[in-house]
């Protein structure tokens, strides 16, 4: 097709998401749905527009889906309320490492007694399908005003740490494979890929993100500079903390989900004799000019034009993933494995490493079995894939990764997008009991 009529397609599927948008919020389904149709529709199997090869086309679909993973995270980090040094990160910490390390145990078992996989392979399929996936789980994120609830927040945070902290797992797969230096005994391995790269990618977006806000509230309230652009300062943020973490072979992946947490937890300096802004004092227009240059207000001002931008462009990433996880469906080159895989992982695998990773933290039962289910896979386990393909995965195994994500990931989106509201909502009148 021409430019042109690319550019036209692009513009009605838009048109037509924003018109049908109330009407998928009132059916159960979610527009992760919506958006793998529209992929199958555009397929080989539907009309052929779109004929992607997940193999010849993998360095393309890793920067997209590694671009879609890191407007995500900035999201998440901007959305979570909760201090970074507070104790209720403990449950989130635990799943995101703890559980995590169980799920790609589980499936790299599987893989090698049940489908006679290497064990290098195996382990890199555990992590592509361990991570949860932050652009997916809308409907159970934290959302700012909302309150804190522990299972929601457990959950947001859970899908942003575990797309950093499954990186060491893929490249420990790949270094058995030796498509990876893991170094002498390992030792590589651990203090660069491990410690290094898990600390310092927080240390990082924590140190960036914190000192860009700051510096931004400074110039608002002293000085009236630096005032709107408030995209560019998202998109900037988040390239440096990834392109700074990156360069010093730390998770970028952390770093932008802690800058966003870092940004999100830059305060205010009053100003002496200043009071703050009398509500509805102005027009809403009024208001919001005001509040970006006014010592009490600031902050916040700066954090919801932020995460609005984000919000934007995060919409428009899901779309554009889940509709190229549709167009790849054609790649699956076998349904086999697929009716008792995909069960194992969600129904046993999942709510296993939940208990095993939350033993003694005094979770009720009914909130681990809510977790143990809502374990969402997506844009996350499409970039691992991308990226163990790029990193020379025999063409034997590779079709079988191909397969298996793709089968899980579409799995994933149907089964948890039509039982997430009802089961959210369940969640919500229990609570009030």
């Amino acid at each position: 097709m021409s430019i042109a009529t690319w550019v036209l397609l692009g513009g009605l599927i838009l048109i037509a998401m924003m018109l049908i948008g109330t009407l998928v919020e009132r059916l159960p389904l979610s527009g992760a749905m919506i958006y793998l149709a529209l992929g199958v529709l555009f397929s080989p199997y539907g009309f052929g527009i779109l004929d992607l090869d997940p193999i010849a086309h993998a360095a393309s679909l890793e920067l997209v889906a590694e671009a879609a993973l890191l407007i995500s995270l900035f999201s998440v980090g901007l959305k979570l309320e909760v201090p970074i040094h507070d104790r209720r990160w403990i449950a989130s910490y635990r799943l995101a490492f703890l559980s995590m390390v169980v799920t790609v145990g589980a499936i790299a078992a599987i893989g090698v007694v049940a489908m006679g996989l290497p064990p290098g392979v195996a382990i890199v399929l555990g992590g592509i399908l361990a991570p949860t996936d932050p652009v997916l789980a809308s409907a159970i994120q934290s959302r700012p005003g909302a309150g804190y609830d522990s299972t929601r927040f457990s959950l947001a945070a859970e899908g942003a740490l575990n797309d950093g902290t499954a990186f060491p797992l893929v490249l420990l797969g790949l270094g058995i494979m030796q498509l990876h230096d893991l170094g002498d005994s390992g030792w590589s391995w651990w203090l660069v890929d491990v410690l290094w790269a898990t600390g310092g990618g927080m240390l990082i977006g924590t140190l960036i993100g914190g000192g860009v806000g700051k510096l931004v509230i400074y110039l608002r309230t002293r000085h009236h500079h630096a005032i709107g652009m408030d995209e560019f300062l998202s998109l900037g943020v988040i390239a440096v903390s990834f392109g700074a973490a990156q360069s010093c072979q730390a998770s970028g992946f952390l770093s932008v989900f802690f800058a966003g947490l870092a940004l999100r937890r830059v305060r205010n300096f009053p100003m002496a004799g200043t009071l703050p802004m009398p509500r509805g004092h102005g027009t809403a227009e009024q208001d919001v000019i005001e509040a970006a240059t006014h010592s009490h207000h600031a902050s916040g001002a700066m954090t919801r034009a932020v995460l609005g931008f984000n919000e934007q462009l995060e919409r428009i990433a899901e779309l554009g993933m889940v509709m190229t996880v549709g167009a790849l469906l054609p790649a699956v080159g076998s349904f086999a494995m697929m009716w008792w895989f995909v069960p194992l992982v969600f129904l046993v695998v999942r709510p296993a490493s939940i208990v095993l990773g939350m033993a003694g933290a005094g979770v009720p039962m009914y909130k681990q079995v809510l977790m143990g289910w809502l374990g969402i896979r997506g844009i996350g386990s499409i970039y691992y894939l991308m990226f163990a393909l790029n990193h020379g995965i025999a063409a034997s195994f590779a079709s079988d990764l191909v397969s298996l994500t793709l089968g899980t990931v579409t799995a994933s989106i149907i089964g948890h997008g039509i039982t997430v509201q009802p089961l959210m909502s369940w969640y919500e009148r229990h609570q009030l009991k």
